[in-house]
């Protein structure tokens, strides 16, 4: 089945997303951002429909307990180590191409709308490298954070920058003193 993958992940100017399992910023200073964040993986476009999230086991324990799972959306976590999904998740896959596979069953395919890659650093690397339509929703935060983990580089080769999206602010924001800015990165076809 063809699908659009979609993934949102915000980056510090050298491609920092991560630090020590946890954002690299303190998330309450991006309340927007998270506003954003939920607003692109929770809309489905098909009424009756959900949108999936998919996210690697140490993406799914960094998100606080209280806020798993991810409310209104289908959350698969990718494992090769555990053997059910964890508390609140609501599918397990081994990897990126069984949870695919997994989307394409009948009452996934009833169920499922837009699907939304959250992280971490190696499942977008995955899903970037994938064969189909990919895009990006990138939050550019224009401020340097200590990072240790990083997005993979969005090759200009196999991406381009869109000159605009539907609901996707262009201009400049600025929150608790961290300007950012939001840029959504389409696949080229090959």
């Amino acid at each position: 089945m063809s699908r659009v993958l979609n993934c949102i992940v915000a980056v510090c100017p050298d491609m920092g997303i991560g630090n020590n399992g946890n954002l690299p910023w303190h998330p309450k200073r991006l309340n927007n951002e998270f506003k954003y964040f939920q607003k692109m993986t929770m809309t489905s476009s098909v009424e009756g429909k959900q949108n999936v999230v998919i996210m690697g086991r140490k993406t799914w324990f960094s998100i606080p307990e209280r806020n798993r799972p991810l409310k209104n959306r289908i959350n698969i976590v990718l494992s090769r180590e555990l053997k059910k999904p964890p508390a609140g998740a609501h599918h397990l896959a081994s990897d990126f191409r069984s949870a695919l596979c997994l989307l394409d069953t009948a009452e996934m395919a009833e169920r499922a709308d837009q699907v939304w890659v959250i992280g971490g650093s190696s499942l977008y690397k995955e899903m970037m490298e994938s064969q189909g339509t990919r895009r990006l929703f990138v939050t550019r935060i224009l401020q340097q954070f200590k990072s240790d983990t990083f997005l993979p580089e969005i090759n200009q080769d196999q991406y381009r920058l869109l000159p605009e999206f539907p609901g996707v602010p262009q201009d400049l924001q600025e929150e608790a003193g961290l300007q950012y800015r939001f840029e959504v990165y389409e696949s080229i076809d090959q």
